[in-house]
């Protein structure tokens, strides 16, 4: 049964009533379009959408509950979009969806929310380094430039031979003065050189939040940003783009008999090997575990197909022998769904189109490309079939 089986009926005394909302209003008869009737109108879609949600409750045998209800309506409402694609997995794998399941992937998520928060505090401390930094600048100047005039100042002072005491007094006191500006400009100076070492070691720590350590590749959080911006130029340039999921096939096997250390050699292999494609025009990044996304602007869907399909191939060639104990590797392949961004709408649409494209092509036997058709780019609909 999957969460949106057409065959579950909507009963005004199942959940809904649970809740203390009554049957609709019928609207058969048509009336003027009051604000009234817009007040009704939207109660009825808000009805029907807490209705969606009891059906898939209801499909998946979950307890009502204030999580659940949650996780259900941001499923049908694709609120949370990495959660309609885990669901959505797990749906097209005919497996339930269980609370335990559940619970794992919101821990996966939890952590992803973790390191978006980090990625925000840094933006904020980088915010706050560079207008320190113009301060102390701003300040340096104005202390340099202090500094010339009274120094100006002291110098024709002290060429003053006949204007007594007051104007030696004045001197002396300038001179004083003067001193205190020299300190003030190398503390300044000393200001400047420690934002500069503090900007460098925040890039180094964005570079580190936003770079997998294992492959060197950006990882998913460095690539949504890199989606979005490449998504925006390449629609205003009218540009084709490509979004393609890679995954390596029988990965598991391979940890199983070799090791998780061969298995983490692998991976580097086929980062290394998808890298290759990498240039101003096309951006590759580890997605997580043995999956891979590449985006690939200014190729059309066969051109994007016929580069990835020459990549697997050169990687099926090689035959492969882990130098820890000598045993074969034996074929490392992967596979990988394939989907045009704009023929899909929008970049949610494309990953999910092109994450559907994937398990076709894991299901028709692996090591090989599958194209997302034109109903891999619908938009999930609330209540259709699966």
């Amino acid at each position: 049964m999957t969460a949106h089986d057409p065959s579950l009926g909507r009963s005004p005394s199942g959940l809904l009533g649970w809740l203390g909302f009554g049957p609709r209003r019928s609207d058969s008869t048509a009336v003027a379009d009051t604000g009234e009737d817009q007040i009704n109108r939207r109660e009825n879609l808000r009805l029907c959408q807490l209705d969606e949600v009891a059906r898939f409750l209801a499909a998946h045998q979950l307890e009502v509950s204030a999580a659940t209800l949650t996780i259900g309506w941001n499923y049908l409402t694709g609120a949370d979009s990495q959660l309609v694609r885990a669901i959505d997995r797990q749906v097209q794998a005919r497996k339930q969806v269980t609370l335990e399941w559940l619970d794992e992937e919101l821990g996966r998520n939890g952590r992803a929310d973790e390191v978006a928060a980090l990625a925000d505090l840094m933006q904020r401390l980088e915010n706050s380094i560079d207008e320190f930094g113009k301060t102390s600048r701003d300040a340096h100047t104005a202390t340099s430039e202090y500094h010339t005039a009274l120094e100006g100042h002291v110098n024709e002072l002290e060429q003053v031979t006949r204007a007594g005491e007051v104007i030696s007094d004045l001197a002396n006191i300038a001179k004083v003065m003067l001193r205190r500006t020299r300190d003030i400009e190398k503390q300044m100076l000393r200001s400047e050189a420690q934002t500069r070492a503090l900007r460098r070691r925040l890039d180094e720590a964005r570079r580190s939040a936003e770079e997998d350590h294992l492959t060197g590749l950006p990882n998913r959080r460095a690539f949504e940003a890199v989606f979005e911006e490449q998504f925006r130029q390449a629609r205003a340039a009218t540009e084709p783009l490509c979004l393609a999921f890679c995954d390596i096939d029988h990965f598991k096997k391979i940890n199983d008999l070799h090791g998780h250390d061969a298995g983490d050699r692998v991976l580097k292999l086929v980062a290394d090997s998808l890298a290759r494609l990498s240039n101003d025009h096309c951006h590759v990044a580890r997605h997580g575990g043995e999956e891979f996304v590449v985006l690939l602007r200014g190729e059309t869907l066969e051109q994007a197909r016929a580069q990835l399909d020459h990549l697997r191939e050169q990687l099926a060639a090689r035959r492969l022998v882990n130098r820890a104990n000598d045993k074969p590797f034996g074929q490392v392949t992967f596979s990988a769904g394939v989907a045009d961004v704009f023929a899909c709408g929008d970049p949610r649409t494309a990953l999910r189109a092109a994450d559907m494209a994937l398990y076709r092509a894991k299901q028709d036997g692996r090591n090989r490309i599958c194209e997302a058709t034109a109903e891999d780019c619908l938009p999930p609909q609330l209540g259709a079939a699966a």
